[in-house]
């Protein structure tokens, strides 16, 4: 029976802390959640560079206070709502919790939403030859 409580205990605990993805898995889930396939090698280096494919991450505080949540490292000043209450324009109309999920909907849909608005220099960094996704699929 304790083993059982244990590895029900370690089953939430991972899942509070978000899960570590890989290129492909990123690849096949966005392609799944509808985003085009020419955007899949830049969003699979965007979150490479900015989480290491880890749905859990946030980041240290900015020198504004901020913080950036999830795969995307989406920023708490403009995108999402940080659980302190702090300031946010919160343009995703979203809790930051909710970008650190195992579930990556929220996260896509977010950056999709920062796509539109800003283009990909709103990532830096995921310029010119980008890792092939086609052994995904």
């Amino acid at each position: 029976m304790k083993a059982f409580i244990v590895l029900v205990a370690l089953a939430l605990a991972s899942s509070a802390f978000g899960r570590n993805m890989d290129r492909c898995s990123l690849a096949r889930e966005m392609s799944n959640l509808g985003v085009p396939r020419d955007q899949l090698a830049r969003w699979t280096c965007i979150a490479d560079q900015k989480s290491n494919y880890r749905t859990g991450a946030v980041g240290p505080k900015n020198s504004d206070g901020s913080q950036d949540y999830g795969i995307f490292q989406i920023s708490s000043l403009f995108w999402c709502q940080p659980a302190n209450g702090r300031f946010s324009h919160n343009e995703c109309s979203i809790n930051c919790k909710d970008l650190v999920t195992d579930d990556i909907t929220n996260s896509v849909r977010c950056a999709q939403k920062i796509l539109g608005k800003q283009g990909w220099s709103a990532w830096a960094g995921c310029d010119g030859s980008l890792p092939s996704i086609d052994s995904c699929f």
